[in-house]
């Protein structure tokens, strides 16, 4: 992880429109982009509010097994209702941005899993995503266009024998789609369909699904509900769960993460190299970590460092401090969803210092450390004012992560808005802080992208 806290960013920028193909001169040749559909046609043509957002799928061990990328919601529901032609410019948009992002690059072990409609599956497009990255989840659209089930069942084979996962929704309400079910890798449900009491009347039963596919379940809110679904034999799981809160009244930090707060707080008040030097020496982990980091590759140093004097020599206050501060935060990824909330707080972090890049750089460090700090109390499971207290923070810092105000609130809002997907957050979140929501989206991917690569 620590080998790649300084590397560079991969760019990621928004892909406008798609090209024609000759394979798909049925679907395409009436397609928005073409100019053949008129007025109401360009309106639903893709645009500078057409941009990716993702949401964490989370496995068993409740660490991130992949991401779905999706069109923000407010695109979602403009084409909802639009022919099939629109559906499919609007899912190889979402393909190419993806492969102009080099998500697939840095996705590791996990997966992006990709909604995308039934007769897309046959786009070469599809073709240049890493297969054993990617989950393509069928939509089912209706209407003329479709594929025949014996068609869709020989492309979906053929895509399996790639290395790409299949995923289908409910067999129980899209029945269109059953007949893939032996075919499939996993089958994405709604947290509604887990409700007891319509398991009783479901035709495809759940422990049918579970032993032969995934089951993926969206919309999940609650922990409670995640202990429902796992004994039930759910693989994977989605839903704002991953970053809410709980009741950690009673929880305080671990006695190896409150010495590196009382670190943190006392380079935060300027303390003298011999103090900061001791108070490190205290933590015989951490002073490894440390002289293991400045003696990475990734330094190119000529000699090795042996002390943690001249580590400190080296490295320069700031940036160790912003390395300890990441090792504050990763200090409980062990356990589960504080891995998943460490990722979506780095994230966050990233993405409000890449939108201050215009600031002074002591404004982009107070803004990394805010969205950073901003899900302490998930990662580190103590309630968030006893997580900052030994901190020494700065009021403003305190302000927008404690109350949601003051001057860097506006920031971290827009921020958690873009992991919404929700589209008149993400607006209104953008108007207050004078970005366009297509430049916040371009941060936000690039902030993924150096989280994931952080991570590895």
């Amino acid at each position: 992880m620590l080998k790649s806290l300084l590397a560079r960013l991969r760019g990621a920028r928004p892909v406008a429109a798609p090209d024609t193909r000759k394979e798909f001169d049925d679907l395409n040749r009436k397609a928005p982009l073409r100019g053949e559909a008129g007025a109401q046609a360009h309106a639903e043509t893709p645009g500078a509010d057409t941009f990716l957002c993702r949401e964490a799928v989370l496995g068993r061990d409740q660490r991130i097994a992949g991401y779905q990328f999706m069109l923000r919601e407010g695109t979602r529901g403009r084409i909802r209702n639009s022919s099939r032609v629109v559906h499919h410019v609007y899912a190889e948009v979402l393909v190419r941005n993806l492969l102009q992002s080099n998500i697939g690059g840095l996705l590791g072990h996990r997966h992006a899993y990709l909604d995308l409609p039934d007769s897309f599956l046959a786009h070469p497009c599809l073709r240049d995503l890493p297969p054993a990255n990617t989950v393509l989840v069928i939509e089912h659209l209706g209407g003329s266009g479709a594929p025949a089930p014996e068609t869709l069942l020989e492309q979906v084979r053929d895509l399996r024998a790639e290395g790409f996962r299949i995923a289908i929704p409910d067999p129980d309400i899209v029945t269109e789609l059953a007949h893939l079910l032996p075919e499939v890798d996993a089958v994405v449900l709604r947290a509604l369909a887990i409700d007891p009491e319509r398991n009783r009347q479901r035709k495809v039963k759940l422990a049918q699904l579970s032993g032969h596919t995934d089951m993926l379940v969206r919309e999940l809110t609650t922990m409670e509900h995640l202990g429902l679904c796992m004994n039930l034999g759910v693989a994977l799981f989605q839903g704002p769960f991953v970053t809410s809160r709980e009741d950690w009244h009673d929880n305080k930090l671990r006695p190896d993460v409150a010495r590196l707060a009382i670190l943190l707080g006392r380079l935060r008040q300027d303390a003298d190299t011999a103090e900061i030097v001791t108070l490190t020496k205290q933590n015989p982990a951490l002073s490894l970590r440390l002289l293991r980091y400045i003696n990475s590759a990734a330094s190119g140093l000529p000699t090795k460092v042996a002390s943690i004097e001249g580590a400190l020599q080296l490295l320069g206050r700031d940036k160790l401090y912003r390395w300890l501060m990441i090792m504050f935060c990763s200090t409980n990824e062990a356990h589960g969803r504080s891995a998943a909330a460490l990722e979506s707080a780095l994230v966050r972090a990233r993405m409000m210092e890449l939108l201050a890049a215009k600031s002074a750089p002591t404004q982009q460090e107070a803004l990394f450390l805010t969205g950073l700090l901003s899900l302490a109390d998930v990662v580190l499971q103590v309630p968030l004012e006893r997580a900052i207290a030994p901190l020494g923070l700065s009021a403003e810092i305190e302000d927008a992560i404690l109350r949601r105000s003051g001057p860097h609130a506006a920031l971290l809002e827009l921020v958690i808005a873009c992991e919404t997907a929700q589209a008149e957050q993400i607006d209104s979140a953008a108007q207050r802080c004078g970005i366009t929501p297509a430049s916040a989206s371009t941060r936000h991917i690039e902030a993924l992208g150096w989280a994931l690569g952080t991570l590895l």
